[in-house]
């Protein structure tokens, strides 16, 4: 199927890069593999529905993920991935009624989520007024990824996603240094890090693992945290309300409190206190 006659120019929705379940056929508990470990309470090979999805295709146990062992679940985001394959790329055919579709759902979510999650941080991008020499190169970049995604199954799990990753990693490396003004980096492993109150304005933290470390009242404005690990980060009373590209799954996969302030568009996790 190929892309539709959409204008290239035409910025894609921003709600459909919101993750809905509803619309969804469960995909994200059947595709990925599980292993077991603090992030999932059990083993899942890829492509094996979770015994805890039930037949509505939503999860049995969601609302006691956490306690139950399953933080990952609870963190994770498809970036609207999910919806997207099951009601347009299979058109509202789902895996049980047509197994026939199984596998091929399965390869294009995982290529689909990909190429969404790339809209996502390219969006932002864009929103950066200091990133405003870039916006052209960000706006053809996100059109590009805009038609991949209207590509029919068999085309879509022929893209390289990794290709197009490093193409938009380094428009969007450009555009975090121009918002940072030409910060200068910090060190990219502070896992289990005492930053009580620490000043990270304007820090590079691009893929940094800042797992357990202590960023209680830490200045995070301008930093930016583009693909960081955040799992189990103290964030109580951080401020983060211009921190660069923080997705709201790094947000639920930390520990803040109702100090903790967020950048505009994101939702104080229900599990912090």
């Amino acid at each position: 199927m190929p892309p539709d006659a959409a204008s290239p120019r035409t910025a894609p929705d921003r709600r459909e890069l919101r993750a809905d379940c509803a619309r969804c056929f469960g995909l994200c508990c059947v595709a990925p593999a599980f292993a077991t470990s603090s992030d999932f309470a059990i083993d899942k090979p890829a492509g094996q529905p979770c015994p805890h999805l039930a037949a509505s295709f939503r999860c049995a146990i969601h609302p006691r993920l956490r306690p139950l062992g399953f933080p990952g679940c609870a963190a994770y985001d498809c970036f609207g991935a999910g919806q997207r394959v099951s009601q347009i790329t299979f058109g509202g055919r789902d895996w049980r009624s047509a197994p026939d579709t199984a596998r091929p759902m399965f390869d294009a979510f995982a290529i689909m989520r990909q190429l969404h999650e790339l809209l996502w941080y390219l969006g932002e991008a864009l929103a950066l007024a200091g990133a405003r020499p870039l916006h052209a190169a960000l706006g053809d970049a996100r059109d590009a990824i805009e038609r991949l995604t209207r590509l029919g199954p068999d085309e879509l799990v022929g893209v390289d996603p990794a290709a197009h990753r490093r193409t938009c990693g380094d428009l969007l490396g450009r555009a975090s240094e121009l918002a940072r003004a030409g910060a200068e980096p910090v060190g990219i492993d502070l896992r289990g890090a005492d930053r009580i109150g620490a000043d990270l304005r304007r820090a590079d933290l691009r893929a940094a693992s800042l797992r357990g470390a202590r960023l209680i009242g830490a200045d995070l404005r301008l930093a930016d945290l583009i693909g960081a690990d955040l799992r189990g980060a103290r964030l109580a009373g951080a401020d983060l309300r211009d921190s660069l590209f923080v997705v709201q799954s790094q947000l639920d996969a930390a520990i803040g409190d109702r100090t903790t302030r967020l950048p505009r568009g994101r939702v104080r996790p229900v599990h912090w206190t």
